[in-house]
């Protein structure tokens, strides 16, 4: 659904989503969503009010489930995300490390490299110098 960015007020959040006003008190009640207050004490919902409001009505309304296992839902989904979050956070940390781990092989295998070639052209000088008795061969 597509919305203007703002607050909104309970009887804009209702129409919009064919809601009664008494059936969004009654989920601010539950806890299942906390729109802000202004100093007149009207309840305020934001985007992301809006947006929770708009999945805990297609879970009542439209899936059937009640308001315990929307709680449940919402809350698993939570927990979801943040254990998501320590994955994401872990895998970068993982890449990171075997990035540098990657690195320091890479930069081990060349001073490797620079070692064998020296030591081949060190090889390959004795072979071409003189042999000190004055024997040639």
């Amino acid at each position: 659904m597509k919305r203007k960015k703002g607050y909104f007020s309970i009887s804009a959040v209702a129409k919009m989503f064919s809601v009664h006003q008494q059936t969004i008190r009654l989920y601010e009640k539950e806890g299942l969503i906390t729109p802000k207050r202004s100093e007149g004490n009207t309840r305020l919902f934001s985007e992301e009010d809006v947006d929770r409001l708009e999945e805990i009505i297609h879970l009542t309304h439209t899936v059937g489930i009640n308001l315990a296992g929307v709680e449940m839902i919402l809350k698993l989904q939570k927990k979801i995300q943040k254990l998501q979050s320590q994955m994401h956070d872990m895998f970068e940390e993982a890449n990171k490390e075997f990035t540098q781990e990657a690195e320091q092989r890479t930069l081990r295998i060349k001073d490797s490299l620079q070692q064998l070639e020296n030591l081949s052209s060190r090889q390959t000088i004795k072979k071409l110098e003189p042999k000190k008795d004055g024997a040639h061969e």
